[in-house]
């Protein structure tokens, strides 16, 4: 596995980074999965594919778990419960719905995501987050170049 505390590191250097629907740049937008890519770019290198378009409503129009088979490709499933720092966690906003959001744990109840309306940040893993987890994710191992 992926060294979780360079994962916790890089992700902790986006917090300030405005929130930008579909972007990737720190220090400039992103959104949660522009974090999340923006991580994997920090710790793994370059990105292995390019996520399509996609609007604020994605998960409710397809109805599918698109967030979860992306990461399924790139990551490495593990059970929710005993996930850990530098671990990937989706959420579901509602029973039925689809996981559409992702953060990156850095503690037993801390997490830093980017939110609509608000800067990338580092906040408390609350209950209210716990309870809508869906999935939880670990990174592969870091190229040999790393």
């Amino acid at each position: 596995m992926t060294d979780r505390a360079l994962i916790v590191a890089e992700a902790r250097r986006w917090i300030g980074t405005p929130y930008r629907h579909q972007a990737s740049l720190i220090g400039v937008g992103c959104d949660c999965l522009g974090l999340v890519r923006g991580v994997w770019r920090g710790v793994c290198g370059p990105e292995p594919v390019a996520p399509p378009p996609y609007t604020p409503d994605w998960a409710e129009a397809a109805g599918r778990e698109t967030l979860a088979d992306a990461a399924r490709q790139h990551l490495i499933e593990v059970d929710p419960a005993t996930a850990e720092a530098g671990d990937i966690v989706l959420f579901r906003w509602r029973v039925g719905l689809p996981a559409k959001h992702c953060a990156v744990l850095s503690g037993p109840d801390r997490m830093i995501h980017a939110h609509d309306g608000a800067a990338v940040a580092e906040v408390a893993l609350s209950p209210w987050w716990r309870r809508r987890i869906a999935f939880a994710f670990a990174f592969p191992d870091l190229p040999e170049t790393h």
